[in-house]
């Protein structure tokens, strides 16, 4: 059985996120395009998935709001859950190239979830040259963040072509039931209840350590309420417009583009610099964002980056969801030097996991719950479309791994613009990086462009290996 924990109920932060696609451009769409050795066997994959369903509860529940939105939205059971509804077949067509397994991932990405059903699809693309296959993996981000979502993956796939041994019966169906209006209400004023509590409780614990604090050493008390304060302002800063003169405009279509990488060259170049992989990742990004925009005639020197932090604890290591907070930072391109833009982003991001109002994330994403839905839309919607683009950094699998008898050559992460022009995120798999650019095609245009823009970025810093 899975170690994971899941709650019954959305955060508040993910139930912001949730509310806020009803602007479309900001849906929050995880997409992963897996490349396997040959096709999967059908029959194989459909039992893996529908243990997989029992072993995630997530994977069998839909959202189900709340009158008058008194408390975050629940996850319930879909009593009609139907395997057939998310996993799907189909052949490539065209050469049978990466290329063309990317032409059908996009359109597959745009497309919004059926929110009356769990929200996940699969979809298995045979017919890829060399008798390869591929699965697109498309997955909403209320049920999960990267981390989280290898943690479930883990569940779904095997450490052998083919295991031996006696097979576990397949897992009982995960317990629970649709509640009444009259029960889902009753739910939702109790979970008021106790959020308030457990905010009392807490707020007694901290004036009672402030009290003790202030006594011991006042003047650090009140560094510290100021330096939240102004922690608070840089993270709810009305930062609306782009700082990109160029990617500037923004729709609801996306193009994807892909980049491989060893991974061992990369940490040594980032260790050229006494730093890690993340270092290099984002150093490497921001000299692509530069070349391109000096291939527009568009210098500039810095641009607004959207990057999760993940805020995992020991005591949140198997919660399932949601465990990261977003950092929202204008990032400096303009470092020509590798060597001095990785030591440049190993201090900026380390400054950014260190601000003091990441630990207040819940509590203002409860506040902004509070407004009507068009006016948090607008608000909060306007400062996500004034990012010009994210990283993400997914540690993946390190051992080979294998799904219906295949075997896993390449995961490579899409993650979600959600207003931003460009989303790179980095999935490690094995011995290589492979890096997903997502691209907003009304704001980068010409995306093949951006994509060799970031290979001689990434092929500058590997030559510090």
């Amino acid at each position: 059985m899975s170690d994971l924990e899941f709650e019954s109920r959305m955060s508040d932060s993910d139930s912001l996120m949730w509310r806020i696609e009803k602007d479309p451009i900001l849906r929050s769409t995880i997409t992963a395009l897996t490349v396997l050795d040959r096709a999967p066997d059908r029959d194989r994959l459909l039992d893996k998935l529908e243990r997989g369903t029992r072993l995630v509860p997530r994977l069998r529940q839909r959202v189900v709001g709340n009158l008058f939105s008194l408390a975050p939205p629940r996850w319930e059971m879909d009593p009609h859950f139907d395997l057939r509804c998310h996993v799907r077949w189909t052949n490539v067509g065209g050469d049978g190239t990466l290329r063309d397994v990317l032409d059908i991932a996009e359109p597959i990405a745009m497309q919004g979830f059926d929110r009356a059903r769990p929200l996940w699809e699969f979809t298995i693309i045979e017919g890829l040259a060399d008798g390869k296959a591929a699965m697109v993996q498309k997955l909403h981000h209320a049920i999960t963040d990267g981390v989280g979502g290898i943690a479930i993956a883990m569940l779904l796939l095997d450490l052998e072509r083919d295991p031996t041994g006696d097979e576990e019966p397949m897992p009982p169906l995960p317990e629970g039931r649709v509640l009444s209006p009259a029960e889902r209400t009753a739910d939702a004023v109790g979970h008021i209840a106790r959020r308030n509590l457990g905010i009392a409780r807490r707020a007694r614990t901290t004036v009672t350590g402030a009290a003790v604090g202030a006594m011991a050493d006042p003047f650090a008390v009140v560094r510290g309420v100021g330096d939240t304060a102004v922690s608070m302002a840089r993270m709810m800063a009305p930062a609306t417009e782009p700082l990109s003169p160029v990617m500037t405009r923004r729709s609801l279509s996306v193009h994807f583009e892909t980049l491989t990488f060893p991974l061992a060259a990369m940490k040594a170049a980032a260790k050229k610099a006494d730093g890690r992989l993340n270092d290099a990742f984002v150093a490497g990004v921001a000299g692509g964002l530069r070349r391109y925009h000096e291939r527009h005639d568009a210098p500039v020197d810095a641009l607004r980056m959207n990057m999760p932090i993940n805020v995992r604890t020991d005591e949140t290591e198997n919660v399932a969801g949601n465990q990261f907070a977003p950092a929202r930072f204008p990032v400096p391109i303009s470092i020509e030097d590798p060597l001095e833009a990785m030591a440049a982003m190993r201090e900026l991001v380390a400054g950014q996991r260190g601000e003091p109002a990441l630990a207040l994330l819940e509590p203002m994403s409860g506040l902004l719950n509070r407004l009507p839905t068009t006016i948090t839309t607008s608000v909060f919607g306007s400062m996500l479309k004034g990012v010009d683009f994210t990283t993400s950094n997914v540690p993946g699998a390190p051992i080979p791994v294998f799904m219906g008898g295949a075997e896993i050559e390449m995961m490579v992460p899409f993650g979600p613009l959600a207003g931003a022009a460009v989303n790179v995120t980095l999935l490690s798999n094995r011995d290589h990086v492979h890096l997903g650019i997502n691209c907003d095609l009304a704001a980068v245009p010409d995306p093949e462009v951006l994509r060799d823009c970031m290979q001689a970025s990434f092929d500058a810093i590997l030559e510090l290996a």
